[in-house]
């Protein structure tokens, strides 16, 4: 943050309970959200929540409270928390308070604005619908993303979201002239290091920015490093007119942060725990990522959901700011299918006929039929063999599990683990390949030969399967087919 006289207004700490601490001034009262500085060299941080009375102010530490104790000097800076904004802060790193942390030395030519700014007018919004692509197929097809509108991805712990958002920054970066902005609320050092030297191996991050609250930091400053990035993000949309990806991991976290600070201030918990105001406070930075009259913010969310269930207020609340929803499935995962998205429990808004086209529609509508009558036909496979269906029934299940299968990529991003190399597969191939699948072209082929290819056209490289093949793959139809 960026250093600033102060208005010769000081205070004195007069209790400390954590990252709570309360300050009484003499002079003039500091307003809602100013940012205080105490400690022995002044280097603790605290920003003011709530106005106790006419003398006292309670604040929450942005930095840690180390050292500090009551009779400290408090000083005013009069300014709120501030980010950093220009173009010289693209391939950067930064904390909560804008400081540079790559070790590439200080900012050059930036502005430092306030973290806390309203969301854009309605006058100033764009009602125009537009697909944004993202290059992965099951995506694109069945739960097409907003220019502009906000995705969220949601699944347990180990499913794949960190890796599905890091493909995504490395298919918007390399195929589009926006810029991209990830936000770490809570993330582990190692996967802001791994992150790093992925991007700058694949050579997007000149068009990239990242912001990092780190897990073992303070709630005060987990929950703030949202907003310092979305002040980056409006730069570029407003001042810049470019389209930004505002890639948000983990959005949980900031719901989190958030109850951590209720709670220590003291107020009545709500259900599960979570804070009353927990509403509002997502409200405030959701609102601001909207697709407006000089560029668009499109954001896509990783939210964890606690012990998979999507009853939990923290997801609930998040559903409903969501243009769409990825579900991560563990089933799915644990049988193979990357990306493992649930493609009967996610959904988008985008997906009508008058915004994809119909001929996008109805094929979107005809995938998801077959999915849902082979979901239920599962139960009868197990139990009585795929021999007792219908000679239809058999039809359908083969091209489900052939749409299931090449509904997989290769990442760009797990290149080093899989040895495969990664596919981005537009829009158009992605159609043209599930109308092949539904005409049966590709029913002499094993279902192996669908799995973890980019376009449908690099099935002919792999040869027919004999009867028997297709006999033998054909029983398989009660287990997934599991590959190296």
């Amino acid at each position: 943050m960026s250093q600033s006289e102060t208005n010769g207004n000081a205070g004195v700490v007069i209790s400390i309970r954590g990252g709570i601490i309360d300050i009484r001034f003499d002079g003039l009262l500091p307003s809602i959200y100013t940012i205080l500085q105490t400690g022995k060299e002044f280097e603790v941080k605290v920003e003011v929540l709530t106005q106790l009375d006419s003398r006292h102010v309670r604040a929450i530490a942005l930095t840690g409270t180390e050292g500090v104790c009551r009779g400290m000097r408090v000083k005013d800076t009069a300014k709120p928390l501030e980010a950093p904004v220009g173009k010289a802060i693209l391939s950067r790193m930064f904390d909560v308070f804008g400081n540079t942390i790559d070790r590439l030395g200080p900012l050059q030519d930036v502005e430092w604005r306030s973290v806390h700014q309203p969301p854009p007018p309605f006058a100033r919004r764009s009602t125009h619908s537009e697909i944004f692509e993202t290059g992965i197929k099951i995506i694109d097809l069945l739960v097409p993303l907003e220019r502009g509108g906000k995705a969220g991805l949601f699944g347990g712990a180990g499913v794949g979201k960190t890796v599905l958002l890091t493909e995504m920054i490395h298919n918007m970066v390399s195929s589009r002239s926006g810029v991209s902005i990830f936000c770490g609320i809570g993330e582990r050092c190692r996967e802001g290091e791994e992150l790093y030297r992925d991007m700058s191996t694949a050579g997007v991050l000149k068009n990239m920015v990242m912001v990092f609250g780190q897990m073992n930091e303070p709630p005060g400053s987990r929950f703030r490093v949202g907003h310092a990035a979305l002040t980056m993000a409006e730069y570029f949309r407003d001042d810049e007119h470019k389209d930004v990806l505002l890639l948000i991991d983990n959005i949980f976290r900031f719901i989190q942060a958030g109850s951590e600070i209720s709670g220590m201030m003291g107020q009545m918990p709500s259900r599960l725990g979570y804070q009353p105001t927990m509403g509002t406070e997502l409200s405030k930075l959701e609102e601001r990522i909207a697709n407006t009259d000089a560029g668009a913010i499109t954001s896509i969310q990783a939210v964890y959901v606690p012990a998979d269930d999507f009853t939990d207020p923290a997801a609930v609340h998040t559903f409903s700011h969501l243009s769409a929803s990825l579900v991560l499935s563990r089933k799915r995962a644990g049988e193979g299918f990357f990306p493992a998205i649930d493609p009967l429990l996610s959904g988008s808004k985008m997906a009508s006929a008058s915004i994809i086209g119909k001929r996008h529609y109805q094929l979107a509508s005809d995938i998801r039929k077959i999915l849902a009558q082979y979901s239920e036909l599962k139960d009868i496979i197990a139990m009585l063999g795929l021999e007792q269906l219908s000679v239809e029934d058999r039809r359908l299940v083969a091209r489900a599990r052939r749409l299931e299968r090449f509904f997989t990529q290769p990442f760009f991003t797990t290149e080093q683990f899989t040895g495969m190399k990664g596919k981005l597969v537009p829009l158009g191939e992605t159609l043209d390949g599930c109308e092949r699948i539904l005409r049966d072209e590709f029913a002499d082929y094993p279902e192996r030969a669908l799995y973890m290819i980019g376009s449908i056209d690099e099935v002919k490289k792999i040869e027919k399967s004999s009867p028997i093949d297709k006999e033998n793959t054909s029983n398989k139809t009660a287990r997934p087919v599991q590959h190296a």
